[in-house]
């Protein structure tokens, strides 16, 4: 298998660190708002990475974070925390924001089939790890006090810039919007490990430390929060590419200062989720979420099919349309199967042989899209239905679409019966619009339509006569 690194911006061999084991981290949401749908691509591409990992018998172990603390708004450790812009919003506790959003966070989850990492680790879990680690950067001299807060010292980093050729003058305070400029550094890349010194008197969320009374930067607790739970070395690091710069870069520098040797061997990015006003954010006011796509009448595994036809790599237009494509080629896909024949045996030789499609392209930088046509030519092969469906259910234990079981339901879907109570309302009604229709009485020909659509039915006007369907 082969996953393109950021690292090292190469397709590279995926080779564990452990024979037959693998540890991945993934970074989990900062829960001050529910998660829109850019967040949870990532999320469905990272599920498919691990379920990939363990169909090819590898045994996966992962961990990851929930911040409910320290993530600021800025790239210069400045501007509004997350967490408590959320608690103001709503005028809660940071706590009750934080336990709300996580558990949206983990029906959305849910919904999308995304399985729940093995370690799930919020950071206030995990202070005493925090102190620990930065009185280890301190006395190694990684880390420094200044205006009351502790920074971590990338001047005393080989290479600083791992992910993208930076230039320092490139990276200036201001270069983004939002930046404010830290005077207390000593470089500009320098990050806070430890805040006891900030604009936030009213920050709720505060602990003891050897610095005084305060509370950790975001960066540090991914760093922890993985080896804590998975040593000192890490064979995947996952996350939105945004999270490259600075915070995967952060977490590098802090991580290997204090472990002393390389930590992390592989960086899986997903590149964004746009629309046609570019990338999705929270800031913008309303934000797609999974609960607005079922208000619309979408099955969220329509949304994960549609994550599905594009490679991680390239960054993912959404617009209503587009959806809607996804959707048609989805109810397609569905009718196909609940036409299978279950009875028969099984080809094992021929599922053997076809299997080969879907795993190439797994392994070629875990390419989804060559995956679901594989899945196509499976259903298209010269083989009888049971091994088609058994192939269909193969691929679905990485691409978790639960296909077989939702074309079962169009199978188990009861039509209304001819004669019962409201099959012939709808028939009357109808044969009042053919009526209607026939006296060129389109206006109340039309006011029927609507009415019947109203109640979920569709009328099909073809040349055997008027045809109707629940939606």
């Amino acid at each position: 298998m082969k996953l393109y690194n950021s690292l090292t911006r190469t397709k590279d061999e995926f080779i564990p660190h452990e024979p037959g084991k693998v540890s991945m981290y993934t970074c989990g949401p900062t829960v001050y708002h529910f998660a829109h749908i850019g967040n949870l691509r990532t999320y469905i591409m990272e599920d498919v990475l691990e379920k990939y990992l363990r169909y090819t018998g590898l045994d996966v172990k992962r961990v990851m974070n929930i911040t409910d603390v320290g993530h600021l708004s800025s790239d210069a450790d400045t501007g509004e925390d997350k967490m408590l812009k959320g608690a103001k919003r709503e005028k809660k506790t940071v706590m009750e924001i934080a336990k709300f959003y996580t558990d949206a966070f983990f029906a959305d989850c849910g919904k999308l089939n995304i399985k729940l990492p093995e370690v799930i680790e919020p950071a206030t879990g995990c202070i005493d790890e925090f102190i620990k680690v930065i009185e280890n950067l301190i006395e190694k001299d990684y880390a420094y006090e200044a205006g009351g807060n502790i920074y971590f010292d990338t001047s005393k980093l080989k290479q600083y810039y791992l992910f993208n050729n930076f230039e320092e003058e490139d990276l200036q305070d201001g270069v983004r919007e939002g930046v404010e400029k830290d005077d207390n550094k000593r470089n500009k890349a320098d990050f806070v490990l430890w805040f006891t010194k900030s604009k936030f008197d009213d920050q709720e969320l505060k602990w003891d430390s050897p610095w005084g009374v305060g509370y950790p930067g975001w960066h540090i607790e991914c760093s922890c929060i993985s080896m804590k739970h998975l040593g000192e070395y890490l064979d995947i690091h996952c996350g939105g590419i945004d999270n490259a710069f600075p915070h995967h870069t952060n977490e590098i520098a802090q991580s290997e200062a204090y472990v002393g040797h390389k930590w992390c061997n592989y960086w899986f990015h997903v590149l964004h989720l746009n629309t046609n006003d570019g990338k999705m954010s929270k800031s913008k006011g309303e934000f797609l979420t999974v609960s607005l796509l079922e208000e619309k009448g979408y099955n969220p595994l329509v949304y994960r099919f549609f994550c599905l036809q594009s490679h991680y790599r390239k960054s993912l237009v959404f617009t209503w349309e587009n959806l809607d494509n996804a959707k048609a080629a989805w109810d397609k896909l569905l009718a196909r199967i609940a036409k299978l024949d279950k009875n028969g045996e099984v080809d094992n030789a021929k599922l053997e042989e076809l299997k080969r499609d879907f795993v190439e392209a797994m392994d070629n930088d875990l390419n989804t899209s060559l995956a679901v046509t594989a899945l196509y030519n499976a259903l298209k092969a010269d083989t009888n239905d049971a091994t088609k469906l058994a192939l269909i259910a193969d691929y679905d234990k990485v691409l978790s679409l639960n296909l077989i079981e939702e074309a079962e339901k169009l199978n188990n879907a009861e039509e209304p019966a001819e004669n019962d109570e409201f099959a012939a309302k709808i028939e009357s009604l109808n044969a009042q619009r053919a009526a209607a229709k026939k006296e060129k009485n389109f206006a109340e020909a039309d006011r029927i339509r609507d009415e019947l659509k109203a109640q979920g039915i569709i009328l099909e006007d073809t040349a055997g006569g008027t045809k109707w369907k629940r939606v």
